[in-house]
């Protein structure tokens, strides 16, 4: 079986276009086609437990890719899968943490495809409470993606469709800024099809903020707004030395090459950025790094300074995972969690099924769980931790249909909340989404207090007040004080 990469077009699936991307030099072993069908594995510390949710068999999606789940408004998780659904072109769903799965949308149900086809990327919950999301292809006769919102019921909304002249084959959602428009990234297009970084309002209108060229090309990952307000990202082509890039760009279009990868320290990052609690930025190479276990290297995990200075944090090295397509996450705990595509002690795939790992802010690496196939194999999404405390994921492949898995994995963290818009400004609104919110009787941002509305039992609505400075945001319930994972961060 050959790899399903995220560049690489996928066997069975209705293509609107041919594209020629880069191959991902994995395969997987059949093993005469016998498989392990695991319904549940138990890990080897008591703490924590690995459960397969969902078996994606091509009719309720197949292969979801990036960046993996997202927690609604109503404490379920949503995302989408790059194939399968009604037209074979990739779908949106919802899950519910005990793992029962609904189809909300099945793309390419519009004539040409206007509605979009094969959704590479996963969500964005925007502070309406509603997902927002691209596809990789379809748009109506321009086969080059578009840009879409679509609510809970499943109601899809097309805001823009991509023209080549203004971009092609976005890969990761748009992100929401704290000016309230909508930030992304497409692979390609542009004057000189290398991608380009474009801001969105939210009724769909359009501006380019950079196309690139020599200093970065084909974007893959998730914008970040850090705390200064910039926007960063990373390339996964181009710089001086073809490895990919770490860009800033302001809100205003002023485009600034932070790094130039250079296979020693890392080679081709796929994934987005995710800020720290200690203010830097960590991300993943694919490739590279000082482990030559793997061809091209195994990957690695830096840490990246706001003005560009680069550590490296971490160097795989198969055993514990390798090849690193998903971004990280920090958990309520204070440690990364992330996804490796490869490595790890599965069986059934060359060079391993791919990983769940914890990383320490030190960088002290422990694989959580490690895929064999039969309980799902080569995930490109990292997990996402619901406010419930567990985390939650997807593998592109593996499972009982070979079209990949949704799993949960519980390592004994307790309930938190977390945050829709952050970073935001003093008197702009934030969301809060945690669980038995009614009854709450006070919501403060670092010790002031903040007035609030409970909207419902998994979602309030708070103001940031004046004399508020970036810090955890805490909410006292009728059965105790949550507090959130991570800082909100207060722009001046």
């Amino acid at each position: 079986m050959d790899p399903v990469s995220p560049r690489v077009r996928m066997p069975g699936f209705v293509h609107c276009a041919t594209r020629s991307f880069r191959m991902r030099k994995l395969r997987v072993w059949n093993m005469a086609g016998v498989l392990l069908l695991w319904a549940a594995t138990a890990m080897a510390s008591h703490a924590q437990t690995f459960k397969t949710l969902v078996n994606f068999n091509s009719t309720n999606g197949a292969n979801p890719v990036y960046p993996g789940l997202v927690q609604g408004i109503d404490g379920n998780l949503y995302g989408t899968t790059l194939g399968g659904g009604v037209n074979l072109s990739g779908t949106v769903f919802k899950l519910t943490p005990t793992g029962k799965l609904t189809t909300l949308y099945s793309f390419c149900s519009q004539t040409n495809c206007a509605d979009g086809a094969l959704p590479q990327a996963g969500l964005t919950l925007g502070t309406d409470g509603n997902f927002y999301g691209t596809t990789s292809q379809g748009g109506s006769a321009s086969d080059d993606g578009v840009v879409f919102r679509i609510d809970t019921r499943g109601v899809l909304t097309i805001l823009h469709t991509f023209d080549l002249s203004d971009g092609a084959q976005p890969f990761a959602p748009p992100i929401q800024g704290a000016d309230g428009n909508f930030y992304g990234t497409t692979t390609g297009g542009g004057p000189y099809n290398a991608g380009t970084v474009f801001k969105m309002t939210p009724e769909g209108v359009l501006t380019t903020l950079y196309d690139f060229e020599g200093d970065g090309a084909s974007p893959l990952g998730t914008l970040v707004q850090s705390i200064n307000g910039d926007l960063y990202g990373t390339t996964e082509l181009g710089g001086s030395d073809g490895d990919g890039t770490i860009f800033r760009v302001t809100i205003g279009g002023t485009f600034t090459s932070l790094v130039s990868f250079n296979s020693s320290d890392g080679n081709a990052p796929s994934s987005g950025l995710v800020q720290g609690i200690d203010g830097n930025l960590y991300g993943t190479t694919y490739n590279g790094g000082s482990n030559t276990t793997c061809e091209n290297g195994c990957g690695t995990v830096y840490k990246i300074s706001l003005s560009g200075t680069l550590t490296t944090v971490y160097n795989f090295d198969l055993t514990n995972g390798a090849n690193p397509v998903a971004p990280l996450i920090q958990g309520s705990d204070g440690n990364f969690y992330g996804t490796t595509y490869a490595g790890g002690n599965g069986t059934k795939c060359f060079e391993g099924c791919g990983t769940i790992f914890k990383l320490t802010p030190g960088g002290s690496l422990t694989a959580l769980h490690s895929f064999d196939f039969g309980d799902g194999a080569q995930p490109y999404g990292s997990v996402v931790q619901a406010t419930g405390g567990d985390f939650y994921g997807t593998t592109t492949q593996g499972g009982s249909d070979s079209d990949g898995t949704a799993f949960g994995l519980s390592t004994g963290l307790g309930p938190f909340v977390s945050l829709v818009r952050n970073p935001a400004k003093v008197g702009q609104t934030f969301g809060v989404l945690g669980q038995g919110f009614t009854g709450t009787t006070g919501v403060s941002l670092n010790g002031t207090e903040a007035t609030f509305t409970v909207k419902s039992n998994t979602l309030l609505e708070a103001k940031i007040p004046v004399g508020a400075k970036t810090g955890y945001v805490t909410v006292t319930t009728p059965s105790g004080t949550l507090k959130s994972n991570v800082p909100f961060v207060v722009l001046p």
